[in-house]
């Protein structure tokens, strides 16, 4: 079964999170959410719009597993919260150099950036993150979602869903992608 790590910290973009959890076990993957938090201790996670997330376990607990994919939800300071930890920095780099996906929307493709994750690769983000960064060898699109190789982005809340579909057919196919749309009477549909 393919397995998926997202870090929630406090601030994070809650439609973005919750609509990737849900759509991606629609798709029976494993989906772990970790809070920031050190040690084994979960507390709530307090989303931008005050919606009360519970993680399943701390970053700590999370990072001793193996993942497929990392998928870094956006909003502020969320994503702020998520780039200043060093933790999210490192599993980027190992994820990266083991040739799995990393994944962000909204602000949090400024992460990937931050990581060296774009150097070279075309990506998009809420307006006036990464376009907003000196990122020479980054191709910058407009599109909902942005594809190149292992790393993928998408920019923002609106778009989360072709998003999380998109992921869904990374990790497993065009046909549960359809599948999963289908029952949310996707558009596409």
């Amino acid at each position: 079964m393919a397995s998926v790590i997202i870090p929630i910290a406090n601030g994070c973009e809650e439609l973005e999170a919750v609509t990737l959890i849900d759509l991606l076990r629609r798709a029976d993957i494993n989906v772990v959410t970790a809070s920031l938090d050190s040690g084994n201790i979960v507390k709530p996670v307090i989303a931008s719009r005050g919606v009360v997330l519970i993680p399943d376990m701390t970053l700590d607990e999370a990072i001793t597993d193996d993942y497929d994919m990392l998928v870094l939800p956006g909003g502020l300071p969320g994503a702020d919260h998520l780039d200043n930890d060093p933790r999210i920095h490192t599993l980027l780099k190992k994820m990266s150099s083991e040739n799995k996906y990393t994944a962000a929307i909204c602000a949090a493709p400024k992460i990937l950036a931050n990581a060296k994750l774009l150097e070279g690769k075309a990506a998009t983000s809420y307006p006036g993150f990464i376009d907003n960064m000196d990122l020479e060898n980054t191709q910058i699109k407009q599109d909902a979602v942005v594809c190149d190789d292992k790393i993928i982005t998408s920019r923002g809340p609106a778009t989360a869903m072709e998003f999380a579909l998109t992921l869904i057919e990374k990790l497993k196919s065009k046909e549960k992608r359809d599948e999963v749309a289908k029952g949310l009477l996707w558009k596409d549909n």
